[in-house]
């Protein structure tokens, strides 16, 4: 029986990987969720999102798997390690790089649903059109609670917890906080975050 579902996880494997070649870039494809060796968690989600994706059209364009319940606008200006793919597969998430601005989230992080990122917001004297867009960094180790927002312009140090259904207006470099509310602000202090 072992040995079956071995071969079955193997056959799975092994027809994500050619799925995965065939409509995404080779190096979103690697990393702690893709297994050379097993039907792991990112081969899941490639299988789980490979027709909505690319054959529906949600997100179609993006080069890595992303789940159809999240929005991603301006892949190019995203930069993420591949180890971070998880971020892409949550319910409701929004990431908005408009323009020339960037969208840059450090190693390690976590990002749960319906968390949007954002940088750029309406005109305020023209609504049809977008101001000029301010870069969103995040760093490494941090985790941005469920229904948060974060900004333009905004900065958070390595290690940052969001509390959930925050707005995060203004930056926290300093980082090793967590930080909630409308606006958010430093509720707690918390130690340089430890790898195992």
């Amino acid at each position: 029986m072992k040995i079956i579902r071995a071969g079955i996880s193997f056959l799975k494997k092994t027809f994500a990987m050619i799925i995965g070649c065939i409509f995404y870039k080779p190096k979103y494809l690697k990393g702690r969720f893709f297994s050379k060796r097993s039907y792991s968690p990112g081969w899941r989600w490639l299988m789980e999102t490979v027709f909505m994706q690319k054959i529906i059209g949600i997100n179609r364009k993006v080069p890595f798997p992303v789940s159809f319940r999240a929005t991603v606008c301006n892949w190019q200006n995203i930069e993420f390690d591949p180890d971070n793919i998880n971020i892409f597969q949550k319910a409701g998430c929004y990431y908005q790089a408009s323009g020339d601005s960037k969208i840059i989230i450090g190693k390690n992080c976590y990002i749960a649903c319906n968390v949007a990122i954002i940088t750029a917001n309406h005109d305020f004297n023209d609504l049809s059109k977008h101001s000029e867009g301010k870069d969103v960094k995040i760093g490494e180790n941090s985790w941005i609670g469920f229904g948060s927002v974060i900004l333009p312009g905004v900065e958070l140090g390595e290690h940052t917890v969001v509390g959930a259904n925050s707005v995060v207006t203004k930056s926290f470099p300093e980082g090793n906080c967590v930080i909630a509310g409308n606006p958010a602000k430093v509720i707690k202090q918390i130690p340089p975050y430890k790898s195992e």
